[in-house]
């Protein structure tokens, strides 16, 4: 299997993958590679990886506390990718019905230990974004295990996620880090509503600067702060004396997407 240009990261799909499938069997019914891996622009040092397990009936707790004893395990023999690999283990049914029903799932990503969430409608950008570029590691093509995400409601998806940021960016922290988050994240959602298409951040962020070209200096700082982030952190940073010029882009922004 090389579904990427990294030959390391390819082993460890491989690898984690196996393990999976040591743990869930025939459970398993498909293994898929989305995010900036996929779409380009995968900075080796700061991108996270995402992936989706797909089920062919939920997790049952000897199942779950297995696949979170493997993926500490996991880490602790990848120390280069702790907090940095996602991935969702949701069953067939779930795929199929989350525009009409919550189903739990089992996740790890990112800044949070294995654990159980709701997925709905919510999650349609997720499964948008496997339908149309995932990469296929196990299993079928995607197309047939998720309930068809039509562009129509992927943009609307897009409208309601901007809305949602007004309050993200008032009421959550005003880290350098979680600042570039905010300002690269919508500069997507941006791309996304006005193009149609999903592209990485990077890509977003690129866009963004000729159409916004009064705040292609915020944008160009938000890709540094995202770096500084991961390298240097952020200790004896005012990161507050940039945060009103963040906020408001960030809404300025939303305005664009759903008025």
């Amino acid at each position: 299997m090389q579904p990427t240009k990294y030959p390391d990261i390819n082993n460890l799909l491989n690898d984690l993958l196996s393990q999976i499938q040591k743990i869930l069997g025939n459970k398993l019914t498909g293994f898929y590679l989305y995010g900036s891996l996929v779409w380009g622009d995968f900075d080796y040092d700061i991108s996270d990886i995402d992936l989706l397990a797909a089920l062919s009936s939920d997790l049952d707790d000897k199942e779950f506390t297995a696949l979170e004893q493997m993926h500490k395990d996991f880490v602790n023999d990848h120390k280069e990718w702790d907090n940095r690999i996602e991935v969702q283990y949701l069953s067939s049914l779930g795929l199929k019905t989350y525009k009409t029903q919550s189903t739990k799932m089992a996740i790890i990503s990112p800044g949070d230990p294995f654990h159980w969430t709701e997925v709905d409608m919510r999650w349609i950008m997720n499964w948008y974004f496997v339908q149309d570029y995932g990469v296929t590691l196990f299993g079928p093509d995607p197309k047939i295990l998720i309930d068809p995400v039509s562009k129509e409601e992927f943009l609307q998806a897009v409208q309601d996620h901007a809305r949602n940021w007004r309050e993200y960016v008032k009421n959550t922290k005003k880290s350098r880090g979680y600042q570039s988050y905010a300002i690269l994240t919508i500069c997507r959602a941006l791309c996304a509503y006005k193009t149609g298409e999903q592209v990485s951040k990077k890509q977003a962020a690129d866009w963004a600067k000729k159409e916004l070209p009064e705040y292609a200096t915020l944008i160009d700082n938000a890709l540094v702060w995202r770096e500084e982030k991961v390298r240097k952190g952020e200790k004896g940073i005012d990161t507050g004396a940039t945060y009103p010029e963040t906020e408001k882009f960030v809404n300025l922004v939303i305005d664009k997407i759903t008025l």
